[in-house]
């Protein structure tokens, strides 16, 4: 039965979603989750109803279940059956709404230490090693800022922006919206040991603080080179014409 195979079809890349929080302890965020299985779903429709014959069969059971006479009792129990369901889901939805959204801190308080690259990072009084450049070279620190943004808008910009301000092409499937970089009110108020730790360790490495929602950024650190980050790290501060806290401030 067609409306079977839609339904298994989509249960598996739904599983496939969550998989690397089941096995990995490294979770998709639900954000994330929702925008893929939106476009699953209407991909596998669209496939599946590109032939009259092929919507008919997907379609069928539906309309026999909703018309044929003799399927009266399975309509009035299904027509049961889905306002509890929907009870029963905002139930389970609000039993732990958490804080308000204005309540969520913006820039969560960092740990003290990080462990990525297989090194420990003491936060307090880390400095960006590429940072010295810019005085003593600046020729060379202008390449490194360049090549962070070849870095940055290979993997970054979908949600930051090609602007850096915080809306990209997914950004209004997140929640909360990508943190712009724009403005003397974002990065400026930060240490680069701050921006290292969050693109290091993405809304995975969030203390609870960071909620109730959850930021949707990959911890990157399995992606890109430390190096790598903090050349990103340049760039930002390089584009948006900001400075970077130092720990004299």
């Amino acid at each position: 039965m067609r409306l079977i195979k839609f339904l298994a079809v989509n249960l598996f890349f739904y599983a496939l979603l969550k998989a690397p929080g089941l096995l990995a302890g490294k979770p998709v965020p639900s954000s994330v989750i929702t925008m893929y299985m939106f476009f699953i779903v209407m991909t596998v429709l669209l496939v599946m109803t590109i032939t009259d014959e092929g919507a008919n069969g997907l379609f069928a059971p539906i309309r026999s279940l909703l018309e044929d006479p003799s399927r009266a009792l399975a309509r009035k129990v299904l027509f049961v059956l889905l306002p509890v369901a929907a009870a029963l889901s905002v139930q389970y939805l609000s039993t732990d709404p958490g804080p308000p959204f204005e309540l969520r801190s913006a820039h969560p308080a960092p740990p003290g230490v990080v462990r990525a690259y297989g090194k420990v990072y003491e936060l307090d009084g880390l400095e960006n090693p590429l940072r010295a450049l810019e005085k003593e070279n600046p020729a060379a620190f202008k390449e490194l800022a360049r090549e962070g943004g070849e870095v940055y808008f290979r993997n970054c910009f979908f949600c930051h922006g090609a602007r850096l301000d915080g809306r990209g092409h997914y950004a209004y499937a997140m929640d909360p919206l990508p943190m712009p970089f724009t403005g003397s009110d974002t990065i400026a108020q930060l240490k680069e040991s701050y921006l290292f730790w969050r693109i290091v360790k993405g809304g995975p490495g969030l203390p609870r603080e960071g909620g109730p929602n959850i930021s949707s950024m990959p911890a990157w650190e399995n992606e890109l080179t430390e190096e790598e980050v903090w050349k990103v790290i340049l760039f930002l501060y390089d584009y948006t014409g900001n400075r970077p806290r130092s720990w004299k401030d």
